[in-house]
């Protein structure tokens, strides 16, 4: 049966119409048209703003579980019944730095969900372990480490249609070895490195069009050195995430970064867990703690965020001071294009997934809608 929403703005990521109804069969939006159609299912949303909804490319865990802690599918479950409640439809569980056999058992979880239960996952975004000691944040020392051929290799032959995105430190590789992962299709997203603004430009240069969490875990800018986020300034075709939650980053570093990047600066949550239930955890040698709201390791050190990708819509609208417009591309457009999915999510087109979110004009209230 085809499903008829209606009495609704919406964004469709490309423009704003009024007075149309999106038309869905089998969770696919088949027409925006401007008739209801006959013996459909009918949802009126009241005057309500409709859009795609929220793509979050990094999320560890959901309200109770931590994905790299719990490879299995409870625990991917957890994060998309978790994001649901916060606008987000679309995410990409993220795997940090682990031991290969972890690794390979993470890409097989979510193969196997993706195959099997779907409910949002679009991929898997590894990060780490093939980082830099000395940018490596919270995560565990005696796990981080320079790749292997045979480790890429294996990671490329299981999990090149899985993993979406991998952060890794470019200059802990050999060219060789970034050639391969290129060739791949996976991703790349440059973080937690030490590289210079001229090491990161070359990067930039061999494919390289994504960053992680902007201004975390990277060479900084300064006026003599320039950094890994001087080069995420200076190239125009780098997308680049950040954490809107005030602690990650300044909220004036954020809008110089919107100035700088324009529509290439997207929203993440990178939430250790959702909802803030979780107080404390611990992992192996992983841990963090509920601080004045945001998760700390034991050595002080940020360990995951606590925020929301609606939080992050709110924060952006009230700190970057950006239209509600901007905003919700900055959760569905922007991130949609960073990994190569415009055609699939992001938009409310024909042919695209039927999963939304549906808000007020000034986003203090929202849900997800699936059709």
């Amino acid at each position: 049966m085809q499903t008829a929403i209606s009495n609704c703005t919406i964004f469709t990521g490309e423009e704003i119409i009024r007075d149309a109804v999106i038309v869905t069969e089998q969770d696919i939006i088949i027409a925006i048209q401007k008739e209801i159609p006959p013996h459909s299912k009918h949802i009126d949303l009241g005057g309500k703003n409709i859009a795609a909804g929220f793509l979050d490319i990094q999320v560890n865990g959901g309200h109770e579980l931590y994905f790299s802690e719990h490879l299995n599918e409870a625990a991917i479950h957890d994060i998309c019944q978790a994001s649901l409640q916060y606008g987000t439809t679309h995410v990409l569980p993220c795997l940090i730095s682990s031991s290969q056999e972890n690794i390979l058992k993470g890409i097989e979880t979510v193969k196997h969900f993706m195959h099997t239960h779907g409910e949002g996952v679009v991929g898997m975004h590894l990060e780490g372990p093939f980082i830099n000691p000395a940018k490596r944040g919270a995560h565990v020392k005696e796990l981080v480490r320079k790749p292997t051929n045979a480790e890429l290799e294996e990671i490329i032959k299981y999990g090149c249609d899985v993993i979406k995105v991998m952060t890794i430190a470019p200059e802990c590789f050999t060219d060789a070895q970034l050639d391969m992962l290129l060739e791949s299709g996976i991703v790349l997203s440059a973080g937690h490195s030490e590289m210079t603004c001229e090491q990161a430009l070359r990067y930039f240069d061999k494919g390289i069009r994504l960053v992680t969490h902007l201004y975390n875990a990277m060479t900084q800018m300064e006026h003599r050195a320039p950094g890994l986020v001087g080069a995420t300034f200076t190239n125009g075709d780098v997308y680049a995430p950040i954490i809107l939650d005030g602690a990650h980053c300044d909220y004036a570093a954020a809008k110089i970064a919107l100035k700088q990047k324009e529509d290439k600066l997207f929203l993440i949550s990178d939430a250790a867990f959702l909802g803030r239930k979780v107080q404390s955890f611990s992992w192996g040698n992983f841990d963090a703690t509920l601080m004045d709201g945001f998760y700390r390791n034991k050595e002080g050190k940020l360990a995951g965020a606590a925020i929301s990708m609606a939080e992050a819509v709110q924060n952006a609208m009230q700190y970057l001071e950006v239209s509600l417009v901007k905003a919700i591309a900055m959760a569905t457009v922007h991130p949609a294009k960073a990994i190569g999915m415009e055609n699939n999510i992001g938009y409310i087109k024909p042919g695209y997934q039927a999963r939304f979110v549906v808000f007020n004009d000034e986003f203090s209230q929202y849900e997800t809608l699936i059709a």
